[in-house]
C-alpha cells in the first residue's frame, strides 16, 4: 500500500467543504433527525441474572434477538478498574505520533493492520480503525499485536480474556434459548475466530455529508462494542429506517451477526447499523467479535431444520464464508441475502 489516507490528521486541517474523497453526499442514505425516537427504548440484558438461571431474563434475550439483534448488557462482570486501562491505552495509541502508527498499517490485499478503508464509489468512511485477528493464537500476525504499546497490549490481552469467556457464556445461553444443544454450539465456536477493532471518529465539521461507518451487518456470530469515551453515533435500521441509539456507560453493547442468523435458521435477527460523525466531539470505540471456528461450516442448526421447516441459508466453510465476504462490496445486509436459499413457492 503505498499510500494512505489518514482521517486523523485530514480532521486536523478540515475545513468546509470537507474533502472529496469523504463526501458522500449524493448516496440515498436516509438518517433521521436525533429529535425521531425510537418505537421502544433499546433492550437490556442482565447478565448477572442470566448466569443465575433467570428463566424470565432468558426469554427477554430470546425475545430481544429475534425482536431487535441488538441490546445493551449489564452486570457483565468486567472489571471497571481493567474498562479504565484499556481507555487510557486506546486514547494513547490514536495519539501516538502517524509514523508510529503507520508501523501497523494495513498491507495491500489484507484486512488486518491499521488504517482508513476506501467503501463504495471510492469514497473513505470517516474513521481510522485498527483492525487485529486475535484468535485462534497462531493466526495472530507478529507485526501487529506483540508489537503494540505494553500500556494498550497487556490490558487489551486481559480484556480479550474477560470477552472470550463472555461470549461463550452468553452463546451457550443464546443456544438454550433456542433448543439446541450447548454442544452443537460449540462445535461451532470453541477456540472460533475473534477479533478486535480499535476505531477513532474524529470531529468533523460536515457531518451530514460523511459516513462514519458505512451501513452494514456483522458478519460474526455476536459483537461486543464498548464506546470507551462514552461517545455516541451509532444508528440502527428498523422498519426501513436509521434511529440513532443512545447507551448507558460502561455498558456492552451486543449484537447478533449474520453467523448467528443463518445458524438459527432466521430466528434471531442480525441488525444493520451504521456511524454518523460528530461535530464536536471525538469518538473511539473497540468492537470485538466473536465468529465460528475456521474449520466448521456455516450453515441452519441441524437441531433447527430436523422439522417441517427447511433451511433458509446455504452451506458453506468458514474460510469460503469469510473470503466470499470480503470479496464484495459491503452493502447492507446483501451478503446475507447472497446466502439464502431460494424456496419456491
Amino acid at each position: 500500500m503505498a499510500s494512505m489516507v489518514n482521517v486523523q490528521e485530514v480532521a486536523k486541517g478540515a475545513t468546509i467543504p470537507i474533502p472529496q474523497q469523504f463526501d458522500r453526499s449524493d448516496e440515498q442514505l436516509l438518517s433521521l433527525s436525533s429529535t425521531s425516537p425510537l418505537p421502544a427504548t433499546t433492550p437490556t440484558i442482565d447478565m448477572a441474572r442470566l448466569v443465575c438461571g433467570d428463566l424470565d431474563e432468558l426469554q427477554k434475550l430470546h425475545s430481544t434477538c429475534k425482536d431487535w439483534g441488538i441490546f445493551q448488557l449489564v452486570n457483565h462482570g468486567v472489571r471497571s478498574a481493567l474498562l479504565e486501562k484499556v481507555k487510557d491505552g486506546v486514547e494513547e495509541f490514536f495519539k501516538l505520533p502517524l509514523e508510529e502508527k503507520m508501523k501497523f498499517k494495513m498491507r495491500e490485499g489484507e484486512q488486518e493492520g491499521y488504517g482508513c478503508r476506501k467503501r463504495g464509489e471510492g469514497k473513505y468512511d470517516w474513521v481510522d480503525s485498527f483492525n487485529i485477528v486475535t484468535n485462534p493464537l497462531h493466526r495472530r500476525k507478529p507485526h501487529l499485536f506483540p508489537e503494540l504499546p505494553s500500556t494498550l497490549r497487556d490490558p487489551l490481552e486481559c480484556y480479550l480474556g474477560e470477552l472470550q469467556k463472555l461470549g461463550t457464556q452468553l452463546l451457550n445461553l443464546m443456544a438454550r434459548a433456542l433448543g439446541i444443544e450447548k454442544k452443537e454450539m460449540m462445535e461451532l465456536c470453541d477456540d472460533g475466530m475473534q477479533a478486535v477493532r480499535l476505531a477513532y471518529y474524529p470531529p468533523c465539521p460536515n457531518p451530514e455529508l460523511v459516513m462514519g461507518l458505512t451501513p452494514h451487518s456483522d458478519i460474526t456470530l455476536i459483537t461486543f462494542l464498548h464506546q470507551v469515551n462514552g461517545v455516541d453515533g451509532l444508528e440502527i435500521k428498523r422498519d426501513g429506517l436509521w434511529f440513532p441509539l443512545s447507551f448507558n456507560p460502561h455498558v456492552f453493547v451486543v449484537n447478533v451477526g449474520d453467523i448467528l442468523e443463518i445458524f438459527s435458521n432466521g430466528a434471531y435477527q442480525s441488525i444493520e447499523h451504521k456511524v454518523s460523525a460528530n461535530k464536536e466531539k471525538e469518538r473511539i470505540t473497540i468492537a470485538f467479535s466473536v465468529n465460528a471456528k475456521l474449520e466448521a461450516e456455516i450453515g441452519p442448526s441441524k437441531t433447527l431444520t430436523n422439522n417441517p421447516r427447511p433451511p433458509l441459508f446455504r452451506r458453506v466453510g468458514m474460510e469460503q464464508y469469510l473470503q466470499d465476504f470480503f470479496s464484495r462490496k459491503l452493502n447492507g445486509k446483501s451478503y446475507l441475502e447472497h446466502m439464502k436459499i431460494q424456496h419456491s413457492a
